[in-house]
């Protein structure tokens, strides 16, 4: 299982640093409806929740099934008895779309938190060049700022007040996300399409460029674009929630030299990487322009 993994995360560190000619950037087919407008002191979609969907709690299925999927990795098992698991999760509200520069900005403004390479970078293109623990500091600057601001949307603002938190997904709850109840291979099904996401491509998309009617809750760039951050440590499956708390404690409390898992592939990646069960892993320290993150609402435990 090891090795698989090395394999992916070899995979993913050749792609960030290839110098070989990238394949043509497919055309997205954008539109008004999947690009809403984005403003506010936080740079936050316009709608009741701040871009934030909502996922109805339940079971779905987990991992991988090589005679469905033969593209997937060892590491994508549930178990040497099984290769897919059942995960129960609550309801939880998700990022319709990657954080992007606009709203890191926001941040970088209001804090004086110090990051590089922001200032000439368009609001609308997904934040990358950020690490885990940058990913964490934006988490926590919105969910106080949006709890304490009279101006945040009422719905968003009680939830806040409720006791819910902004912070990184965990894994299981990204891949809910992307593939449902069911066990599709992409978030729009099981044959990989161009015209569905940014990847085997020369450079990253405005968020949301890309249309994906099919996808289960109608999320933008669950697959390509960026590989997005998640809040769980990279261990072997099945998925165990008990260290997940970790991050808000102790980052380090792991291990000496954590890995976490991220997800989803990137533009750089061919389609075997955007598959809506591939895990990676990263140290917390890396910045690469092409891994990025998405938010989650959920509830206080």
């Amino acid at each position: 299982m090891m090795i698989e993994f090395m394999r992916v995360l070899v995979l993913l560190l050749c792609s960030a640093v290839s110098l070989l000619p990238m394949a043509e950037a497919q055309e997205a087919k954008a539109s008004a409806s999947a690009n809403p407008p984005m403003g506010g002191r936080w740079f936050l979609p316009q709608d009741e929740l701040g871009g934030f969907v909502h996922i109805p709690a339940g079971t779905f299925l987990m991992g991988s099934n090589p005679t469905q999927d033969r593209l997937a990795f060892e590491n994508e098992r549930w178990s040497p008895q099984m290769r897919q698991g059942r995960v129960d999760l609550p309801d939880y509200y998700i990022g319709h779309f990657e954080v992007t520069t606009g709203q890191f900005r926001a941040f970088v403004e209001a804090t004086g938190y110090r990051h590089e390479n922001i200032a000439d970078t368009q609001d609308m293109l997904p934040m990358v060049n950020v690490s885990w623990t940058d990913a964490l500091a934006y988490c926590r600057w919105l969910e106080r700022s949006l709890r304490e601001e009279a101006e945040t949307l009422p719905q968003l603002r009680q939830l806040l007040l409720d006791g819910w938190h902004i912070t990184l997904p965990n894994e299981a709850q990204w891949e809910k996300a992307a593939r449902g109840f069911g066990s599709r291979v992409y978030p729009w099904g099981n044959q990989a399409r161009s015209d569905r996401a940014n990847y085997d491509s020369t450079g990253l998309r405005p968020v949301g460029s890309f249309e994906c009617p099919e996808c289960a809750y109608g999320l933008a760039d669950m697959s390509g674009n960026v590989w997005e951050l998640t809040r769980s440590p990279f261990q072997p499956y099945p998925f165990d929630p008990s260290p997940l708390d970790a991050p808000r404690q102790d980052p380090l409390a792991l291990d000496e030299d954590p890995l976490w898992v991220i997800r989803g592939g990137s533009f750089r990646d061919k389609a075997n990487l955007v598959r809506g069960a591939v895990r990676g892993g990263v140290d917390p320290g890396v910045r690469l322009e092409n891994i990025g993150f998405r938010l989650v609402l959920e509830r206080a435990e």
